[in-house]
């Protein structure tokens, strides 16, 4: 049985994903190309920077300076990455950015100590913090995260109870401080998801809370990227975060070769041959896949980047060419 959505909403985070694995210093003009480039696709979603300690994470020193460049498109929510209070603080300063909250918590305990230095324990402490700081500065809270929801490559296989549980820690955290995030996102943080995981995690989550809206975030490491969104279509999950010409990679992964989150246009492409609705312009985002491989100077992953868009040869058909 399968329970397709009708549209699904697309959270771009090219800009922020792929840009903080860079070896190379990529030119904050580039990067405000590139986001304004995406803003006349249709997308309505883009996040565009990390606030980040940048002796950690260099290439996103010049996030300031990219919100202030970006001409900013009415109807596209802009939105930045932050880990604790001084990144909030950084993303509140720059008055250009939807500034939305989240509670953000993992299913691996190893990966946690890893990517943040912190304890579970640790973690849920200071997401106590951080909500009581969205409700002073009157943040709406958007979504939570569950990272690693697939498995670690420090910790290995996730039990989906532990997922389960992880939810459960996230959606109390919000009933105590008296808000409700709008969705529940499940991050494949090192791409150990496959389909038939994504069927028994999703499945487990929605068997617990039936009214809880989903979202995936699929890392391509391994090419299951796509099938895994497919899988979740499948399921009626209908948000997913992408990246465009498949940018990016999480630089806590432990792996040499980590991919980016399941590539934008391939998503579209998709969607756009099953019938469900995006709102995105395929043609004008293979444009900007295009600029992305020439901004990072090497090959990017994306396939209708290479193959294009089968309307394109439709249309040629019929016109007799």
């Amino acid at each position: 049985m399968s329970d397709f959505p009708t549209a699904v909403r697309i959270n771009e985070e090219g800009p922020r994903e792929g840009f903080q694995i860079e070896s190379d210093a990529i030119p904050t003009e580039q990067k405000i190309e590139l986001i304004d480039a995406l803003s006349e696709t249709g997308l309505r979603h883009i996040q565009i920077v990390s606030f980040v300690n940048p002796k950690v994470v260099p290439s996103m020193a010049d996030a300031e300076e990219v919100v202030a460049g970006i001409a900013g498109k009415p109807g596209v929510s802009y939105t930045g990455l932050w880990l604790n209070a001084r990144g909030l603080e950084r993303a509140i300063a720059t008055g250009r950015l939807e500034i939305v909250g989240s509670i953000n918590l993992s299913a691996s305990d190893a990966f946690l100590a890893r990517n943040q230095n912190r304890t579970p324990d640790e973690q849920i402490e200071l997401q106590h913090k951080m909500l009581d700081m969205y409700a002073a500065q009157d943040v709406p809270i958007q979504r939570a995260t569950i990272t690693a929801a697939f498995g670690c490559n420090f910790e290995g296989d996730i039990a989906t109870s532990r997922v389960i549980e992880r939810v459960d820690q996230a959606l109390a955290l919000a009933r105590d401080h008296g808000v409700a995030p709008q969705w529940v996102s499940l991050a494949d943080t090192m791409a150990w998801a496959t389909p038939q995981s994504v069927h028994r995690v999703v499945g487990a989550v929605r068997e617990r809370h039936p009214d809880l809206e989903l979202s995936l975030h699929l890392h391509d490491t391994r090419g299951m990227g796509i099938a895994c969104a497919y899988a979740g279509l499948q399921m009626g999950v209908a948000r997913y975060d992408a990246a465009v010409a498949g940018l990016g990679g999480c630089p806590f992964a432990g792996h040499k070769g980590a991919a980016g989150n399941v590539c934008t246009e391939d998503l579209v492409f998709m969607c756009d041959e099953m019938g469900i609705e995006t709102g995105i312009d395929l043609e004008a985002l293979i444009d900007c896949a295009t600029l992305a491989e020439d901004i990072v100077g090497h090959p990017l992953p994306g396939a209708v980047l290479r193959g294009g868009s089968l309307q394109r040869i439709r249309e040629r058909l019929a016109a007799g060419g």
